[in-house]
């Protein structure tokens, strides 16, 4: 297996290389300066961050990882991971190209499983950076990384779901740009284990979410790229 990026992906590093040296890693202690400390500040989006993500899609550096199968003249997999392992040298590069999880992973579910509307509300906005996503799949009380396990009911209720559980370690949950959850449950207990569950939209202002409490990740409060949020239920949706 031939696994040589392409020329035109070892051009976007190098693009990409060279606008971090110019735009992000002069930044790197603005940014965390302009993120402020815990307390009222928590959540708050630094400026630098808004100009540089303004920069990058202005020179054509955004929404990177999205397959050819997703967008004319898109990256494999091969492509693409010269470029990620570039942004992976300062923590909040990849936010700057739009090319950050969950909203990579979510963009792509919402590009191939969306309809029309879903995709005008939530997946467009997502691209053009305008809100944030999470996906809401962890949970305390089960061993959550095997799906199989996860507890959360979704229950259809005439032309609504009903949604109850309890989720966190939810990154971008705390997000003040979060504008729509993907959130695993169970929706058929009764099939197979594999066959129980789907995954439903959730926008964060329905009715029902109660927000616990910010959490802490390896002791720290990583925010904004990466705050966590706990959600409990029920709710419809």
């Amino acid at each position: 297996m031939d696994l040589t990026p392409g020329p035109r992906a070892l051009d976007l590093r190098d693009r990409v290389v060279a606008f971090m040296d110019e735009h992000i890693r002069p930044n790197e202690m603005l940014y965390f300066e302009q993120q402020g400390t815990h307390g009222d500040d928590l959540w708050r989006i630094p400026p630098i961050l808004e100009t540089v993500r303004a920069k990058a899609r202005a020179v054509g550096l955004w929404t990177l990882f999205l397959p050819p199968q997703l967008k004319e003249g898109g990256l494999s997999n091969i492509d693409y991971a010269p470029i990620a392992e570039a942004m992976g040298h300062v923590h909040w590069a990849s936010e700057a190209f739009n090319c950050n999880a969950p909203d990579s992973g979510n963009i792509e579910l919402l590009a191939n499983y969306a309809n029309d509307e879903q995709k005008a509300c939530f997946l467009q906005p997502l691209l053009d950076g305008e809100i944030k996503s999470a996906f809401a799949m962890t949970e305390p009380q089960v061993a959550s990384s095997d799906a199989t396990n996860i507890r959360t009911s979704i229950v259809r209720d005439g032309d609504e779901y009903v949604i109850n559980g309890h989720k966190f370690y939810i990154t971008n949950g705390l997000d003040p740009r979060l504008g729509v959850f993907i959130v695993m449950g169970k929706s058929d207990p009764t099939a197979p284990p594999h066959l129980q569950q789907t995954q439903i939209l959730v926008e964060p202002g329905t009715p029902g979410i109660r927000i616990a409490r910010a959490m802490p990740t390896l002791g720290y409060l990583d925010q904004p790229t990466s705050g966590s949020r706990m959600f409990a239920c029920p709710r419809r949706t």
